[in-house]
């Protein structure tokens, strides 16, 4: 009797083992559902972006006999840092990450109010938009791009998690929800940031499934207005000059025109398959202004030639599509719309930045996503890629259950 006994307890034991592997098999590892494909376009980027950034400031540091080095550094901390930052956020689910977008959207809309405040803000290019932290500076305005989709999302999904549609009411509020950020930003003014945030939050708005005339509604009161704003000379005078500058690069009296017109020929001088790394000649004689930040793209051009510039664009083609596929496959209204508004953000900002530095855009001041240098915009611009890991690998937990 006692045998039998000692039989069945090992092998209900021996079961159990059995059930808990299976489970623990059916379990989705931590790295599950991670895009790896979207993962190294964006790590060939921040490559691409430390290198450009090199070439565009070594001659200028050696100059001013400084570490020629010095700017590359920076952009490999930065780098460093907004992984730290990007990391946690990738691992923790959607759903957790949700309930937190009314603090973050809070934050970054007190950190728009007190930065115009004077004598707290520092103003920089004829914007006061940043925090002087001593080595480092801080930019709200580039984080109010991932808060404002955030919101966006939470509001829009609210009617969607109960299967219906989004309404007057819903768009009403949404519209509210970005209008303060966008004023604020308006007013410091960083008008390109502006623009591509309220470009993302269309996009957001359209996906969500808000009425059609909404959608059509805000496009040309957007257009109008911009129209209306440049007719009456509402935009500061260095704001006039940077459209004025697309319409005659070659203007030697125009600041933002010389800009232009010797980006231009940075980027024709390339050719096909460019002069090669460190020997471009509008490059190594600092001929561009700020051509590590918002024209880092003519260093791609001229020592890279129509080759690398492809390659560049080819790489934000697969972040982008692969954020799509994240956004079609997400389970969950809110995380559908924050993938898409996320998306929309770097597609947008690539065409803006690429346009402007061969002519085809106004300037507006904005970076090339992941490729300029700047802490701030790198910190967003990964915290958004963490923000698309974490739906994705949301996505594929819910197809294995």
């Amino acid at each position: 009797m006692t045998s039998h006994v000692g039989l069945a307890s090992r092998l209900l034991a021996t079961r159990q083992d059995t059930g808990r592997r299976l489970s623990s098999d059916r379990r989705p590892h931590r790295l599950a559902g991670v895009d790896w494909v979207l993962l190294t376009a964006v790590a060939a980027l921040c490559v691409a972006g430390a290198v450009s950034v090199y070439a565009a400031t070594r001659n200028g540091l050696i100059a001013q006999h400084r570490n020629p080095m010095a700017y590359l550094q920076r952009d490999l901390l930065n780098a460093a840092v907004g992984l730290l930052i990007a990391i946690p956020v990738a691992l923790l689910p959607p759903r957790l990450l949700r309930s937190y977008v009314p603090a973050f959207y809070a934050a970054v809309l007190l950190l728009l109010v007190v930065v115009l405040v004077p004598g707290v803000g520092s103003v920089i290019n004829g914007a006061r938009a940043w925090f002087s932290l001593g080595i480092a500076q801080l930019e709200p305005s580039e984080f109010a791009k991932i808060a404002v989709v955030g919101v966006l999302a939470e509001l829009l999904a609210l009617r969607q998690d109960n299967a219906d549609q989004p309404g007057h009411r819903d768009v009403v509020l949404s519209l509210l929800g970005v209008g303060v950020p966008l004023l604020l930003i308006l007013a410091e003014p960083a008008l390109g940031i502006a623009i591509v945030v309220a470009l993302a939050a269309l996009v957001a708005l359209a996906i969500s499934g808000a009425p059609a005339r909404w959608v059509a509604g805000l496009l040309l009161v957007g257009a109008l207005g911009g129209a209306a704003a440049f007719q009456m000379h509402l935009l500061k005078p260095y704001q006039e000059q940077r459209f004025t500058a697309f319409t005659d690069a070659s203007s030697a009296s125009n600041p933002i025109g010389y800009q232009l017109h010797q980006s231009i020929i940075a980027i024709g001088s390339g050719g096909v398959d460019g002069n090669g790394f460190l020997s471009g000649g509008q490059t190594n004689g600092g001929f561009v202004p700020e051509q590590q930040t918002d024209f880092v793209f003519t260093v791609v051009g001229e020592e890279g030639g129509f080759i690398a510039c492809a390659g560049i664009l080819v790489l934000f083609a697969v972040v982008s599509l692969r954020g799509l596929r994240i956004a079609r496959l997400a389970t969950e209204p809110f995380s559908r719309v924050l993938a898409s508004g996320i998306v929309a953000w770097f597609a947008f900002q690539t065409f803006i930045n690429v346009g402007m530095t061969v002519g085809l855009m106004p300037v507006t001041g904005v970076p090339l996503p992941f490729v300029s240098y700047g802490g701030s915009a790198i910190f967003a611009e990964l915290l958004g890629v963490a923000l698309l890991i974490s739906i994705g690998r949301d996505s594929t937990r819910n197809l294995v259950k």
